[in-house]
C-alpha cells in the first residue's frame, strides 16, 4: 500500500518555491458520528454564496499550522488538532495573482456551537460523499474524497528529536546528563508553542536529560506534566543505548506506543528515529533511504487500528 498523503518533508510553514502571491491554509475538519461513521464539516460563505472547507489567509509571519487552526476556529467555532497534511491547492485569483492554500486533516476535539457571521452563515456535518457533492470547488471535493478513501487515524505519534545540546567533546560527565544549549532551550520553547497544534494526549521521552528538557516546556504549558524534565515518563528503548542493544525490541516497543488511541508525543535521538521510520516506510510501500532527523525536528505519524501507517509529515524545525 502507499501512504494516504505523499510523504511530506518540507514542513509546509512557507509557500513551496515562494511562488504564491497569496498564501492561505485550512483544514478538512472531521469527527466520528454516534454510529462510528465519518463526518466532515463544511461551511457556507454568504459573500461568495458557496460551500467550502474552512480556510483563510496567512497573517504576516504566522506559521501555516497556526493559520489552519485559527481560520477553522474563526469560521466554524471548532477546536481541532492537526493530523496529516492533505497537500496544497493552487489557483489564480483575479486581481491578486497566484494563490496557494495548504490543507490539513483535523480532528475536532471541542469548540462552541456554531454562530452565523458575515463570513460564514451555515455549517453542516455531512458524510464524506455528501460533503464532496455539496462543496463548490473540485479541489475541496478531492481533499474530502482522499481523506475518506483510506480513513482517519485511530492513533498518532508525534516524534521529536531532542533539541540542540551542549558540545559533546567539552562534556566530561555521563553523556546522558549533557543538557541543552542556549539554542536548544530556545528550540524547546518554540516546540512548546508548536506541539499543542497536534493535541497530544500523553508524552514520553528517551533517557537522556536533553530529551526530557526538550519536552519539558510543552509539558508544563499543556498540563501534561509539571515542566520538570525528570518527571516525564521514560522509555529506555527510545534511547540509542537500549535501542541498538536490541533493535527488534526497540521497534516493537515503538509499535506498542503507536497502538495507543489518540496522540502520543515522544522524544528520541538521531540514532533511533531514522531506523524506526525506515522500517515503517518500508512496510508502507514507500521506502525512504535517507530519513531526515534534524535537531528539534518533528515527525507526525498517523496509524490505522491495524497498525498500518497512513501518513508521515516532517517539520524540520519548530516555527518561531
Amino acid at each position: 500500500m502507499s501512504l494516504l498523503f505523499p510523504l511530506r518533508t518540507d514542513g509546509a510553514e512557507v509557500d513551496p518555491a515562494g511562488l504564491a502571491d497569496v498564501v492561505a491554509a485550512g483544514t478538512v475538519p472531521y469527527r466520528r458520528a454516534t454510529d462510528g461513521s465519518l463526518e466532515i464539516a463544511v461551511v457556507h460563505r454568504p459573500r461568495y454564496d458557496d460551500w467550502s472547507l474552512p480556510k483563510g489567509h496567512q497573517d504576516p509571519g504566522e506559521p501555516l499550522t497556526r493559520t489552519a487552526l485559527r481560520e477553522t476556529l474563526e469560521e466554524t467555532g471548532l477546536d481541532c488538532r492537526l493530523g496529516g497534511r492533505c497537500g496544497h491547492t493552487t489557483y489564480t485569483v483575479p486581481g491578486k495573482g497566484r494563490k496557494v492554500v495548504h490543507h490539513w486533516a483535523a480532528e475536532v476535539v471541542g469548540g462552541e456551537p456554531f454562530t452565523p457571521t458575515d463570513e460564514t452563515d451555515e455549517l453542516r456535518w455531512l458524510s464524506p460523499g455528501d460533503a464532496a457533492s455539496l462543496v463548490d470547488y473540485p479541489h475541496d471535493a478531492e481533499l474530502i474524497a482522499r481523506l475518506a478513501t483510506v480513513g482517519v487515524p485511530t492513533s498518532t505519534v508525534v516524534l521529536v528529536r531532542h533539541a540542540k545540546a551542549g558540545n559533546r567533546e567539552a562534556w566530561e560527565c555521563d553523556d546522558d546528563l549533557r543538557p541543552l544549549s542556549g539554542t536548544g532551550n530556545t528550540q524547546a520553547d518554540r516546540l512548546a508553542s508548536f506541539l499543542p497544534r497536534f493535541g497530544p494526549d500523553r508524552l514520553c521521552t528517551a533517557p537522556p536529560l536533553r530529551c526530557g528538557q526538550t519536552l519539558a516546556p510543552f509539558a508544563g504549558k499543556s498540563g501534561l506534566g509539571s515542566g520538570a524534565p525528570e518527571e516525564i515518563p521514560v522509555e529506555p528503548l527510545l534511547g540509542e543505548d537500549d535501542y541498538w542493544n536490541d533493535p527488534d525490541a526497540g521497534l516493537a516497543r515503538f509499535r506498542e506506543l503507536a497502538a495507543q488511541p489518540g496522540v502520543t508525543l515522544a522524544c528520541s535521538q538521531g540514532g533511533v528515529i531514522p531506523d524506526v521510520l525506515g522500517a515503517l516506510f518500508e512496510e508502507a510501500g514507500t521506502p525512504y533511504d535517507d530519513v531526515p532527523s534534524h535537531k528539534a525536528s518533528t515527525w507526525v505519524l498517523g496509524f490505522a487500528d491495524s497498525g498500518t501507517l497512513l501518513f508521515a509529515d516532517y517539520y524540520r524545525r519548530p516555527p518561531s
